[in-house]
Order: C-alpha cells, then sequence, then structure tokens
C-alpha cells in the first residue's frame, strides 16, 4: 500500500513538474518558429535548454523527495559543459533514462536523441523536440533506394543540414548501441557473445561522427547497473521500490582513423567501426560483471 501511495505521488509532481515546464518551453518554441532572425533564434534556443534542464533538475528532486532510491553516479567529476561528447550507453529498462539525468544533467550539454523525420508531427512533443535542437532523421530502406537509385545520398544530406546548427556548439548526442533494451530472450535469440549485454550496432554512432564532420571526438561509455535479482521498471521506480542504480561514465577519445569515413560505402571503414564497438562492448559486459559482484552480498 504505501508503494502505490509513494507512486501516485511521484508520478502526479512528475506530471505537474513537466506541465509547469511545458507552457513556457512552448511558448519559446513558438517565438523560435514564427521569428527568423538567426540570433533571436539562439536566445530562444538556449532559454528552452535551460527550461530542459530545470525540468531534469526538478525530476531529481523529486525522486530524492519522493523516493529512496541510492543513484551511485562514478566518473563524472570531470566531464565539461563546453565540450561535444557522444554518448552511448547500455540499454535495460525506461529507468536508463532517469539515470542518464542523474548522472549527466548540467555536466554536458544537454544530450540530444536522433529521431525519425515523422516524429516532428506528434502534437507538442515533436514542437519541443524541434525546439531542442533534436536532430531529425530521414532514413531511405534499401528497397526504397533500390528503385530509386538517384536518392542515395539525399538522406544524408537532409540529416546533415538538421545539425549544421551544431556546427561550432558544444552538443552530446545520445545513442543506444543495442538499439532494443536487453532482455535474455533477444540475447539468445541474437547468440549475443556477451554476457548482459546485446550484441552493439555501430552503424549510429559512425553515421552521427560522419555527419559532424569530426566535431565529436569524445565518447562518454555510461554502464547503467541495477544491482538486484531484476531489472527495475519505471514504475518500479516512482514507486520507491529501487533501492540503488549504479551508473558508470567512462570518457574515451575516438581513435583519429575513426573520425574520417563512410560506414555505409568504405567496407574498411565500417570494418574498424565494427571492430572499437566490440572492443568497447566487452569492456563494458566486464564492467557489469564487476558492478553486481560488489553489490552481490548487500
Amino acid at each position: 500500500m504505501q508503494s502505490i501511495f509513494i507512486g501516485w505521488l511521484t508520478t502526479t509532481l512528475m506530471l505537474m513538474n513537466t506541465v509547469t515546464g511545458m507552457i513556457p518551453l512552448t511558448f519559446m518554441a513558438v517565438l523560435k518558429a514564427i521569428v527568423p532572425i538567426p540570433v533571436f533564434r539562439r536566445f530562444c534556443s538556449a532559454v528552452i535548454v535551460w527550461i530542459a534542464e530545470s525540468w531534469a533538475e526538478m525530476c531529481k528532486r523529486i525522486f530524492s523527495f519522493t523516493t529512496s532510491t541510492r543513484w551511485d553516479v562514478r566518473g563524472v567529476e570531470k566531464l565539461n559543459p563546453k565540450q561535444s561528447y557522444m554518448i552511448v550507453s547500455n540499454h535495460q529498462s525506461w529507468v536508463d533514462i532517469p539515470a542518464l539525468i542523474q548522472a549527466l544533467n548540467r555536466k554536458i550539454p544537454y544530450f540530444k536523441f536522433f529521431l525519425k523525420r515523422e516524429l516532428i508531427w506528434v502534437p507538442l512533443l515533436g514542437l519541443a523536440w524541434w525546439a531542442l535542437d533534436y536532430p531529425f532523421m530521414q532514413r531511405h530502406s534499401k528497397s526504397y533506394l533500390k528503385k530509386h537509385p538517384e536518392r542515395k545520398g539525399a538522406d544524408f544530406a537532409a540529416t546533415k543540414a538538421s545539425c549544421e546548427k551544431f556546427k561550432g556548439t558544444p552538443v552530446s548526442l545520445m545513442n543506444f548501441l543495442e538499439g532494443t533494451r536487453y532482455t535474455s530472450e533477444k540475447s539468445e535469440r541474437q547468440s549475443s557473445p556477451y554476457r548482459y549485454l546485446l550484441k552493439p550496432k555501430s552503424g549510429g554512432v559512425a553515421y552521427a561522427v560522419q555527419l559532424m564532420d569530426g566535431q565529436i571526438r569524445h565518447v562518454l561509455d555510461v554502464t547503467v547497473v541495477y544491482p538486484g535479482k531484476e531489472v527495475p521498471g519505471f514504475w518500479e521506480l516512482v514507486s520507491g521500490q529501487v533501492g540503488m542504480v549504479v551508473i558508470d561514465v567512462k570518457q574515451r577519445e575516438l581513435d583519429a582513423d575513426l573520425l574520417q569515413g563512410n560506414f555505409e560505402d568504405d567496407p574498411e571503414y565500417r570494418k574498424r567501426f565494427q571492430s572499437w564497438a566490440a572492443r568497447l562492448w566487452e569492456e563494458k559486459d566486464h564492467t557489469v560483471q564487476r558492478i553486481l559482484a560488489e553489490h552481490a552480498d548487500a
């Protein structure tokens, strides 16, 4: 009964925080959309990011007030909010997003996801994502490109244009290399060589690095671990049933030979990037095992 009360209290406070944040964010987003003056739009963008970061900080305070979850954050002491990062993380639960916010908010540029172009039409959220300068991807299938070869390269050009606003501005781009949440069933189905992870898909990171023309040289390798018998869901988090979340962050620098290349058309470059991701994931698998061992008797 207590967990139900805590869950409803946390959810109510989160909704209030979200509505409170969406009102000024939407107002600034509309101003940014209708006033096509670059300086003014940059000002609007800065205000919108401040609103988003303030929303995230308030979410952290709500969790601190209503739950006793311990967030064990490691390796964030030397992060730089004026530096661009590619964030890569394992993915097990919707709780991963609050965990990333706990670890990284206001320590690095407000992180962004690549979104499908169609999502810009989602009511309110599409406007908010556009206002926050989330890059929208336009990707055609291989079958479509086979029928329309003249369109090859158009997707990349369109997405690159979406990223032009990041030139010379610190940015953090987020990528879950596994592409989906980990489950033991998915691991068995794909014969994953890792004990706690699915196989990494390096194409998304390579695509982002290529789009950013070498601006992104630093990788934040984030490992989220839930010590306990089961990976919690969002309800378990908001209802105070999650005892501890460990977020381990390692800063890495991309190898020079990964900064320039074409993942889709250059087999050698693709092989180098896939090898880099495999090495990263092998180490991450050991990191998960080590952290779980630390709390085995807790």
